[in-house]
């Protein structure tokens, strides 16, 4: 029988094996190099192998989906991490000479200034641009530096969805590429990687020429400092850097919009959309190619990338990067939605490798399919997708939502005796105490926007208490949206005809 002093030898080891003597451990590629790299229990890489690995993911990526047409412009969205450096040191690579299968469309780089948003003076925020501006020259691609405070100058246009021209097939981009190379041929194939060269080295450069205006800075500081939770503001400087961004691409002529989301970010992404009831949306916020915008189409051709892999890669090759703070640096886990399902899926990650990847394949199977009579309906004014609202059904609690302000709230004297509302206060006042007809006019006005909005994103302006402070394009648009007749109105308008309209003139 067992005892409890009795010794029953050496404990196990934890960790690996160590490997058999005389049988190293090698490259699982080649079976000849030393390993540099492991990736995954098993999976060691030596140098050259673990860049080739690379390299074929991102070039498979981009193979498959063929969304990208030869001589076509594609706007890099770089914000100095690791992954969006290491997505335009593989369009770099793939544009030089020594690449085996050129890419072949027209590349240019923008940094969007976040300082503002994450209370940074103005002197950091110049430290840092200083910094950036030397990295973009290095890339020897058109590059755009825009602030965030640019917001407040954007039309009301940036926020409707341009005519969408047809998604290309596998035949349109053999036929785009057949042409592409009958032109390069005509021109002169010697000639040709020149002439790239050429057409990327032009000064084609948006560089600020001083701090934005200190009305913007103290709107944004505003805007920001108004938003109670992390997590609103996480949702809200992500909406308005894809305006941004949106708006640059459509000004320089670019039609697609490359992000260096990888893999592990998108996981992280999809648990949090999830979480903030953005579900019905999973798939355009997660997949390969975004079409909601309609003439402009975001790409993320690092999604097969994991962040251990851009790490590793970034350091063995020297990636240029630069560490610039976020809105939730040095913020505890349970500050944000987001904090919390990063630490949750890193955890897990950590004990079960294959947490990650699980969570991909997952998005991966999620179909662009909108609910019924929705694929050509209102669009939400922020996110741009299709409005997944129950107007008919104000039995649920989203459709209790929905309900105008002025429904709620119980008439006054004034108002039953016919008389027009007069406030006790000014608006100022009246928002700051919360009084009177001053507050009530305020939630009108709130309505407005409230009303053309998804979901999730009434949920995250929740915590914005007021929202006069938002940029004016999104409160412009919203009162052109209230004013225009709907469509279910519009289909029994009758117009009159020009012999009714010359009759009425005479």
């Amino acid at each position: 029988m067992c005892q409890v002093g009795e010794d029953y030898g050496d404990p196990v080891p934890e960790g690996p094996p160590p490997p058999r003597p005389g049988r190293e451990l090698r490259c699982v590629k080649c079976k000849d190099g030393l390993p540099v790299v492991v990736i995954r229990a098993g999976d060691a890489f030596c140098r050259d192998c673990f860049r080739a690995f690379y390299v074929h993911k991102f070039r498979a990526v981009l193979g498959k989906n063929r969304l990208i047409f030869p001589g076509e412009k594609v706007l890099l969205a770089w914000s100095g991490g690791p992954s969006s450096s290491s997505m335009v040191w593989q369009v770099l690579e793939g544009l030089s000479r020594d690449s085996a299968k050129r890419l072949r469309f027209v590349p240019g780089v923008v940094y969007v200034d976040e300082g503002a948003a994450c209370g940074q003076s103005w002197e950091n925020r110049a430290k840092t641009l200083a910094e950036v501006k030397l990295i973009l020259r290095s890339f020897g691609f058109p590059w755009h530096i825009v602030a965030l405070e640019e917001v407040f100058t954007l039309p009301p246009s940036v926020l409707r969805c341009s005519a969408q021209e047809p998604v290309g097939t596998e035949g349109t981009y053999k036929v785009a590429v057949d042409s592409f190379l009958q032109q390069q041929h005509t021109v002169g194939g010697s000639a040709s990687p020149t002439q790239q060269e050429e057409q990327l080295s032009q000064p084609c450069t948006q560089d600020p020429a001083g701090p934005p205006p200190a009305a913007h800075i103290e709107a944004l500081s505003r805007l920001f400092d108004s938003v109670k939770t992390l997590t609103a503001k996480e949702e809200l400087l992500q909406t308005l850097r894809g305006h941004l961004l949106l708006h640059v691409a459509r000004t320089h002529g670019y039609s697609k919009v490359m992000t260096g989301d990888s893999c592990t970010r998108l996981a992280i992404k999809l648990m949090t959309s999830l979480a903030l009831g953005r579900g019905a949306f999973l798939a355009w916020d997660t997949g390969f190619s975004d079409e909601r915008h309609g003439d402009v189409v975001v790409v993320r051709p690092m999604r097969e990338h994991t962040l251990k892999e851009v790490a590793f890669y970034n350091r063995l090759f020297a990636v240029p990067s630069i560490f610039t703070p976020a809105i939730d640096t040095k913020a505890p886990e349970k500050a944000s939605i987001h904090r919390l399902m990063e630490g949750f899926l890193l955890r897990l990650q950590a004990q079960f490798p294959s947490t990650v990847s699980t969570v991909y394949r997952t998005s991966e199977k999620l179909v662009k399919a909108p609910r019924d009579g929705c694929a050509a309906g209102p669009r939400c004014l922020l996110c741009m997708c299709s409005l997944d609202v129950d107007t008919a059904d104000s039995a649920t609690a989203f459709g209790a939502q929905t309900q105008d302000f002025s429904q709620t709230q119980p008439p006054t004297p004034l108002a039953e005796a016919g008389a027009a509302p007069m406030p006790c206060c000014s608006a100022e006042v009246g928002r700051a105490q919360k009084c009177c007809q001053s507050t009530l006019l305020c939630r009108r006005e709130d309505s407005q926007v409230i009303e053309q909005l998804c979901y999730g994103c009434r949920v995250n302006m929740k915590d914005v208490p007021s929202l006069d402070s938002l940029p004016p394009y999104i409160l412009a648009e919203a009162q052109f949206r209230s004013q225009r007749p709907s469509q279910d109105i519009q289909e029994y308008l009758v117009e009159n005809s020009d012999e009714e309209v010359h009759t009425t003139g005479s």
